[in-house]
Protein backbone atom coordinates (compact mmCIF):
# COMPACT_ATOMS: atom_id res chain seq x y z
CA UNK A 1 0.00 0.00 0.00
CA UNK A 2 1.03 3.57 -0.77
CA UNK A 3 1.33 5.90 2.16
CA UNK A 4 1.65 6.33 5.67
CA UNK A 5 -0.27 6.38 8.69
CA UNK A 6 -0.21 9.15 11.58
CA UNK A 7 -1.21 6.95 14.61
CA UNK A 8 -2.32 10.28 16.61
CA UNK A 9 -4.28 11.23 13.70
CA UNK A 10 -5.72 7.60 13.11
CA UNK A 11 -6.45 7.63 17.16
CA UNK A 12 -8.06 10.54 16.98
CA UNK A 13 -10.08 9.71 14.28
CA UNK A 14 -11.30 6.49 16.11
CA UNK A 15 -12.27 8.20 18.91
CA UNK A 16 -14.41 10.76 16.87
CA UNK A 17 -16.28 7.91 15.83
CA UNK A 18 -16.73 6.20 18.21
CA UNK A 19 -18.32 9.32 20.53
CA UNK A 20 -20.53 10.49 17.29
CA UNK A 21 -21.78 7.21 17.46
CA UNK A 22 -22.18 6.37 20.76
CA UNK A 23 -23.48 9.21 21.77
CA UNK A 24 -26.22 10.31 19.11
CA UNK A 25 -27.33 6.13 19.85
CA UNK A 26 -28.37 7.08 23.45
CA UNK A 27 -30.05 10.34 22.70
CA UNK A 28 -31.81 8.37 19.95
CA UNK A 29 -32.40 5.63 21.53
CA UNK A 30 -34.50 7.74 24.44
CA UNK A 31 -36.10 9.64 21.88
CA UNK A 32 -36.89 6.72 19.38
CA UNK A 33 -38.74 4.60 22.31
CA UNK A 34 -40.51 7.24 24.11
CA UNK A 35 -42.22 7.81 20.52
CA UNK A 36 -42.37 4.19 19.64
CA UNK A 37 -44.63 3.62 22.71
CA UNK A 38 -46.95 6.97 21.20
CA UNK A 39 -47.14 5.43 17.75
CA UNK A 40 -48.04 2.26 19.31
CA UNK A 41 -50.65 3.16 22.18
CA UNK A 42 -52.01 5.93 20.16
CA UNK A 43 -52.62 3.50 17.20
CA UNK A 44 -56.61 2.13 16.46
CA UNK A 45 -57.32 -0.41 19.01
CA UNK A 46 -54.18 0.69 21.36
CA UNK A 47 -53.76 1.93 25.13
CA UNK A 48 -54.26 5.16 24.32
CA UNK A 49 -56.05 5.49 21.07
CA UNK A 50 -55.75 9.04 19.39
CA UNK A 51 -56.30 9.54 15.97
CA UNK A 52 -54.91 12.63 15.05
CA UNK A 53 -51.65 12.46 17.55
CA UNK A 54 -50.94 8.84 15.59
CA UNK A 55 -51.18 10.70 13.05
CA UNK A 56 -49.14 13.60 13.29
CA UNK A 57 -46.30 11.42 14.78
CA UNK A 58 -46.27 9.06 12.43
CA UNK A 59 -46.21 11.79 9.75
CA UNK A 60 -43.16 13.19 11.13
CA UNK A 61 -41.21 10.13 11.55
CA UNK A 62 -41.98 8.92 7.73
CA UNK A 63 -41.05 12.29 6.50
CA UNK A 64 -37.41 12.58 8.74
CA UNK A 65 -37.10 8.85 7.53
CA UNK A 66 -37.78 9.89 3.90
CA UNK A 67 -34.60 12.29 3.92
CA UNK A 68 -31.41 10.89 2.88
CA UNK A 69 -28.88 11.93 5.97
CA UNK A 70 -25.98 13.79 3.79
CA UNK A 71 -29.09 16.19 2.81
CA UNK A 72 -30.68 16.25 6.34
CA UNK A 73 -27.34 17.20 7.63
CA UNK A 74 -27.08 20.23 5.24
CA UNK A 75 -30.87 21.53 6.30
CA UNK A 76 -29.58 21.11 10.15
CA UNK A 77 -26.60 22.99 9.75
CA UNK A 78 -28.16 26.15 11.68
CA UNK A 79 -29.73 24.27 14.01
CA UNK A 80 -26.40 22.47 14.71
CA UNK A 81 -24.55 25.82 15.02
CA UNK A 82 -27.00 27.00 17.38
CA UNK A 83 -26.79 24.21 19.74
CA UNK A 84 -23.36 23.24 19.46
CA UNK A 85 -22.05 26.70 17.96
CA UNK A 86 -19.97 25.41 14.99
CA UNK A 87 -20.49 23.88 12.04
CA UNK A 88 -18.16 21.33 11.52
CA UNK A 89 -16.44 18.92 13.95
CA UNK A 90 -17.96 15.80 15.27
CA UNK A 91 -20.01 17.52 18.34
CA UNK A 92 -21.66 19.74 14.95
CA UNK A 93 -22.45 16.15 13.61
CA UNK A 94 -24.48 15.10 16.90
CA UNK A 95 -28.21 16.99 16.04
CA UNK A 96 -28.27 15.29 12.51
CA UNK A 97 -27.14 12.29 13.42
CA UNK A 98 -29.88 11.90 16.29
CA UNK A 99 -32.77 13.49 13.67
CA UNK A 100 -31.75 10.59 11.49
CA UNK A 101 -31.41 7.57 13.98
CA UNK A 102 -34.39 8.23 15.97
CA UNK A 103 -37.37 7.81 13.65
CA UNK A 104 -35.08 4.82 12.39
CA UNK A 105 -35.32 3.25 15.84
CA UNK A 106 -38.88 4.47 17.05
CA UNK A 107 -40.37 2.47 13.99
CA UNK A 108 -38.25 -0.22 14.92
CA UNK A 109 -39.42 -0.33 18.28
CA UNK A 110 -43.30 -0.18 16.92
CA UNK A 111 -42.63 -3.60 15.03
CA UNK A 112 -41.21 -4.81 18.70
CA UNK A 113 -44.18 -3.68 20.77
CA UNK A 114 -46.51 -5.67 17.92
CA UNK A 115 -45.06 -8.88 17.79
CA UNK A 116 -46.01 -8.48 21.51
CA UNK A 117 -48.58 -11.35 22.52
CA UNK A 118 -52.01 -9.02 22.56
CA UNK A 119 -53.66 -11.76 24.89
CA UNK A 120 -50.70 -11.09 27.29
CA UNK A 121 -52.04 -7.16 27.25
CA UNK A 122 -55.46 -8.00 27.55
CA UNK A 123 -54.90 -10.62 30.62
CA UNK A 124 -52.85 -7.68 32.22
CA UNK A 125 -56.04 -5.37 31.62
CA UNK A 126 -58.39 -7.76 33.18
CA UNK A 127 -56.30 -7.87 36.62
CA UNK A 128 -56.51 -4.64 36.86
CA UNK A 129 -53.16 -3.04 35.28
CA UNK A 130 -53.59 0.66 34.35
CA UNK A 131 -51.95 1.94 31.20
CA UNK A 132 -48.16 2.31 33.04
CA UNK A 133 -48.07 -0.60 34.34
CA UNK A 134 -48.71 -2.02 30.89
CA UNK A 135 -46.22 -0.50 29.10
CA UNK A 136 -43.62 -1.30 31.89
CA UNK A 137 -44.46 -4.34 32.96
CA UNK A 138 -45.43 -6.28 29.97
CA UNK A 139 -44.91 -4.16 26.86
CA UNK A 140 -41.02 -3.26 27.49
CA UNK A 141 -39.95 -6.67 29.09
CA UNK A 142 -42.12 -8.70 26.42
CA UNK A 143 -40.28 -7.27 23.60
CA UNK A 144 -36.81 -6.31 25.41
CA UNK A 145 -35.00 -8.71 22.60
CA UNK A 146 -36.91 -7.04 19.78
CA UNK A 147 -35.80 -3.39 21.45
CA UNK A 148 -31.89 -3.89 21.88
CA UNK A 149 -31.56 -5.96 18.48
CA UNK A 150 -33.40 -2.33 16.87
CA UNK A 151 -30.24 -0.81 19.19
CA UNK A 152 -27.66 -2.74 17.36
CA UNK A 153 -28.75 -2.01 13.73
CA UNK A 154 -29.55 1.62 14.73
CA UNK A 155 -25.86 1.74 16.00
CA UNK A 156 -24.46 -0.08 13.08
CA UNK A 157 -26.42 2.44 10.70
CA UNK A 158 -25.05 5.72 12.58
CA UNK A 159 -21.81 4.38 12.06
CA UNK A 160 -22.41 4.16 8.84
CA UNK A 161 -23.58 7.89 8.61
CA UNK A 162 -20.62 9.31 10.41
CA UNK A 163 -18.67 7.81 7.87
CA UNK A 164 -20.79 9.88 5.46
CA UNK A 165 -20.84 13.13 8.03
CA UNK A 166 -17.19 12.86 7.51
CA UNK A 167 -16.86 13.14 3.95
CA UNK A 168 -18.54 17.07 4.94
CA UNK A 169 -16.27 17.96 7.97
CA UNK A 170 -17.83 15.63 10.74
CA UNK A 171 -14.37 14.23 11.36
CA UNK A 172 -14.12 10.40 12.50
CA UNK A 173 -12.75 7.40 10.43
CA UNK A 174 -15.24 8.72 7.19
CA UNK A 175 -13.04 12.00 7.37
CA UNK A 176 -10.16 10.75 7.73
CA UNK A 177 -10.48 8.02 4.99
CA UNK A 178 -12.03 10.73 2.72
CA UNK A 179 -9.53 13.57 3.44
CA UNK A 180 -5.99 11.99 3.94
CA UNK A 181 -6.87 8.69 2.07
CA UNK A 182 -8.57 9.26 -1.10
CA UNK A 183 -8.46 12.63 -2.02
CA UNK A 184 -4.65 12.32 -0.76
CA UNK A 185 -4.20 8.76 -2.89
CA UNK A 186 -3.16 7.66 0.72
CA UNK A 187 -3.76 3.73 0.27
CA UNK A 188 -2.66 2.83 4.09
CA UNK A 189 -4.92 5.51 5.29
CA UNK A 190 -8.10 4.87 3.39
CA UNK A 191 -7.53 0.55 3.79
CA UNK A 192 -6.81 0.70 7.33
CA UNK A 193 -9.60 3.25 7.89
CA UNK A 194 -11.60 1.32 6.44
CA UNK A 195 -10.96 -1.82 8.01
CA UNK A 196 -11.48 0.14 11.48
CA UNK A 197 -14.90 0.70 10.74
CA UNK A 198 -15.80 -3.07 9.85
CA UNK A 199 -14.15 -4.04 12.67
CA UNK A 200 -16.25 -1.71 14.92
CA UNK A 201 -19.35 -2.97 13.18
CA UNK A 202 -18.33 -6.12 13.52
CA UNK A 203 -18.26 -6.01 17.37
CA UNK A 204 -21.13 -3.93 17.92
CA UNK A 205 -23.12 -6.40 16.22
CA UNK A 206 -21.12 -9.34 18.54
CA UNK A 207 -22.17 -7.26 21.64
CA UNK A 208 -25.87 -6.61 20.56
CA UNK A 209 -26.32 -10.34 19.97
CA UNK A 210 -25.11 -11.65 22.74
CA UNK A 211 -26.91 -9.38 24.71
CA UNK A 212 -30.36 -10.62 23.08
CA UNK A 213 -29.12 -14.15 23.44
CA UNK A 214 -29.24 -13.40 27.15
CA UNK A 215 -32.29 -11.15 27.47
CA UNK A 216 -34.39 -13.88 25.33
CA UNK A 217 -35.56 -16.73 27.42
CA UNK A 218 -38.00 -17.99 25.16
Amino acid sequence: MRGTIDISQMLTAIWETVYMTFLSLLFAVILGLLIGILLYCTQSGGLLENKWVNRISDLLVNVLRAIPFIILMILLIPLAKLLTGRMLGATAALPSLIFAATPFYARMCVIAFTEVDKGTIEASKAMGANNWQIITKVLLPESMPALVSGITVTGISLISYTAMAGAIGAGGLGNLAYLYGFVRRNDAVLYTATAIIVIIVFTMQWIGDTAVKKIDKR
